[in-house]
């Protein structure tokens, strides 16, 4: 472990799933000290609220005491500089995250030369899930067991569920 580096692993995590678990677990055990800084992202249709998600977060990394779950908004880079940190983690799943991850990776570091990303691998167990993936699956009432811990399916199955009988109801009424 490298002692006294902050490492923050960003995403918006909507919902979590065992492939970020897996990236923050590993990353917890190379840095002193892991944020996970869930952001909303305009560009996307969020199942859970910015607070449902680090709740959510938070329960799955509670025996992780070097990891901490905060909120922020505006500018990765701009975070970083103010908890004057300058390592990201980023988790990896195909060929294809790698093109992404990449571009934002040379554009963050265009943007402040101190920033380095660290790329992680998923877990290979894990290379196929994404959270869109488990949202479709969820709200087609879907068994999303093996894709998420415990309490992210609890909560999924609940927003789920009301979603799914809203529409069906919808549909009847035609």
């Amino acid at each position: 472990m490298n002692k006294g580096i902050l490492a923050v692993y960003p995403g918006s995590f909507d919902p979590p799933t065992n492939g970020h678990l897996d990236i923050v677990f590993r990353a917890s055990c190379l840095f002193s000290k892991i944020i996970v800084a869930i952001t909303e992202n305009a560009s996307k249709n969020h199942i859970f609220s910015l607070n449902k998600r680090i709740d959510l977060f938070q329960k799955i990394t509670k025996n992780l005491k070097n990891v901490e779950v905060i909120s922020f908004s505006g500018l990765l880079v701009n975070y970083l500089e103010k908890i004057n940190s300058f390592i990201l983690i980023r988790g990896l799943r195909a060929l294809s995250d790698f093109e992404y991850e990449f571009q934002m990776a040379l554009m963050n570091r265009k943007l402040n030369k101190k920033i380095e990303t660290i790329f992680l691998m998923t877990d290979q167990a894990y290379t196929f899930i994404s959270s869109n993936m488990i949202k479709e699956i969820a709200m087609l009432g879907g068994n999303i067991a093996d894709f998420v811990p415990d309490c992210v399916e609890k909560e999924l199955k609940k927003v789920c569920y009301c979603d799914l009988s809203k529409k069906i109801i919808q549909s009847s009424k035609y």
